[in-house]
């Protein structure tokens, strides 16, 4: 059996590399065997690639590494601009972020979405749970919109402060729990072999 990671010949009964000790694994569902070598963790350049690469794609996995990496890399990326636009002067020009800031949080917003929805499959969950934080929060806006209308249009219009305070007080409470849970499942180990979300994404398999 070909390693993977190196070509070199193994046995077919071989567990390890005998080039460069990686450790094989031998399958034989269907009476066909299949030689799978587990990869490297993937590294904070390469994670950086693979999310740009990855740009618009919301099918398949990620594994746990290139998504911290990810995470890491837009935290710092963040940091290096605010820095830059404070040195510019373009800070404020978005909101709290500066012009080199808000460009790039727009840029990454699809990418980080779409890896969160692969790191996701990845334990076999859909992607759509991404809405215990992005589907409350809002809620929780739009309280705060209603409690401005009631204090600032109608004189504190009773029933309408009430629905705010519920909405946003409901939503935000909601929306934390959504951010836990789903810090919880980044952090849990992804499925080992296929599920029906696509490949191990840290096994490379050949015929």
């Amino acid at each position: 059996m070909k390693c993977l990671t190196c070509g070199n010949d193994n046995p077919t009964d071989a567990q390890f590399c005998g080039g460069c000790g990686v450790s094989l694994s031998i399958s034989t569902s269907s009476g066909i065997g299949i030689g799978t070598a587990e990869l490297p963790m993937v590294s904070f350049p390469q994670a950086i690639n693979l999310g740009f690469k990855n740009y618009f794609k919301f099918s398949g996995r990620a594994t746990r590494a290139e998504n911290w990496w990810w995470a890491l890399f837009t935290v710092l990326a963040g940091i290096v601009l605010a820095v830059v636009d404070t040195l510019t002067g373009t800070m404020g020009m978005f909101g709290d972020s500066g012009l080199l800031g808000g460009l790039f949080e727009l840029g990454v917003i699809v990418p980080s979405l779409a890896l969160g929805v692969r790191r996701l499959h990845d334990i076999n969950r859909t992607g759509w749970w991404l809405l215990l934080v992005f589907g409350f929060f809002p809620i929780a806006a739009i309280g705060g919109g209603i409690l401005l209308v009631s204090f600032f249009l109608l004189d504190n219009f009773l029933i309408l402060t009430v629905l705010g305070f519920a909405m946003v007080i409901g939503g935000g409470i909601l929306g934390l729990i959504g951010i836990i849970v789903l810090i919880v499942w980044a952090i849990k180990q992804g499925d080992t072999g296929p599920n029906k979300y696509g490949p191990d994404p840290r096994m490379a398999t050949s015929q």
